[in-house]
């Protein structure tokens, strides 16, 4: 029998090769991981429950629902220390928040909130702001994302061969080139309620998900697989740092001259370090999140990774104390679904 995980284990090589097929394929059956990776299928599925249990894994459905309306901004607010902690749990706990992190000195929080046309002024300008425990905000929209989502860290990705690989990536549907906009223009409420569902967990079986929404098995199926194909709902897997050996997350802040914006990010987005880079308006228009084993290692990539590229004229350097949430609804503490 496998022993339990406890806050300071590790995970093995199956573990890791678990983790790296649910990344191509969030929903992928444990009886065809299990044939992939040449093992049994309850070992598969003993194994992710176990993660799961731990909090060191979570399969979430991410919505993107690609409106024209749609924005998404990068919150920096300051709070005093006292309340620091407070308002972090508070912007973890809203629908529209995701990346909730604490930074170094413990007063200052990043997050990432999606708004509509119709809500950002009144959040940015007035809600957000005049909250008494708040004492500054710095709001930068997102522009472009060079790098994000499920596979974005190498680190991540190393644990399959060519072979594994392409074999999970059979039958995976994949979006559109073309978003499709009016997937999320003409979702219907039941379509709402089943990817409310896949966000708190998205490996929530077919039966489960009829049962949720009302509808049958068959159109839950079919609806699953337009939302996906029209680029409006993908899966991500949520993976605890220390499972890798990070030890050392940071913030980049950068200030690149505007026709060197695209060269620069192809340069950074070839290292293995990043894991979600970014153009954004600001005093800064690059931002990047690095991950690293070491101080040491930060230390390198800053001195030698980012200081090898002239193009970078400015650049602020925001350690993570704590992330209290990642891309899902949930506070990344709260117990598995």
């Amino acid at each position: 029998m496998d022993a339990p995980y406890d806050a300071a284990s590790a995970v093995d090589d199956l573990d890791h090769a678990i983790i790296h097929a649910l990344r191509i394929d969030g929903r992928a059956p444990f009886s065809r991981i299990a044939d992939v990776l040449g093992v049994s299928t309850q070992t598969v599925a003993r194994r992710y429950r176990r993660m799961s249990s731990a909090f060191v894994l979570r399969v979430v459905g991410v919505v993107n629902p690609r409106r024209p309306s749609g924005e998404k901004w990068v919150l920096r607010l300051t709070a005093s220390p006292n309340t620091a902690e407070r308002v972090a749990q508070s912007l973890a706990r809203r629908t529209d928040t995701s990346w909730v992190r604490r930074m170094s000195g413990g007063s200052e929080i990043c997050c990432i909130m999606a708004t509509s046309a119709a809500s950002h002024h009144s959040l940015l300008l007035q809600e957000i702001p005049r909250a008494p425990s708040i004492s500054a905000v710095s709001a930068h929209r997102l522009l472009h994302t060079y790098l994000g989502g499920p596979t974005a860290w190498q680190g991540h990705t190393t644990a399959l061969t060519v072979a594994q690989q392409d074999q999970f990536r059979e039958g995976v549907t994949t979006p559109n080139d073309e978003p499709d906009v009016e997937v999320g223009a003409c979702a219907t409420p039941a379509d709402w309620e089943l990817l409310t569902a896949l966000q708190r967990n998205g490996r929530t079986s077919f039966t489960d998900l009829a049962a949720e929404t009302g509808l049958s098995t068959s159109t839950v199926t079919r609806r699953l697989a337009a939302l996906q194909a029209g680029g409006m709902l993908s899966f991500d897997v949520e993976v605890e740092a220390g499972v890798y050996g990070i030890t050392t997350q940071a913030l980049l802040w950068m200030s690149v001259a505007p026709a060197h914006l695209d060269e620069t990010a192809r340069s950074l987005i070839e290292g293995k370090e990043l894991a979600f880079l970014a153009s954004t308006t600001g005093s800064t228009n690059l931002v990047a999140l690095v991950l690293c084993r070491t101080p040491a290692e930060l230390h390198d990539y800053l001195a030698h990774g980012l200081g090898a590229l002239d193009s970078i004229r400015t650049l602020e350097t925001s350690p993570v104390q704590r992330t209290l949430k990642m891309s899902s609804p949930y506070l990344r503490s709260g117990p598995p679904r």
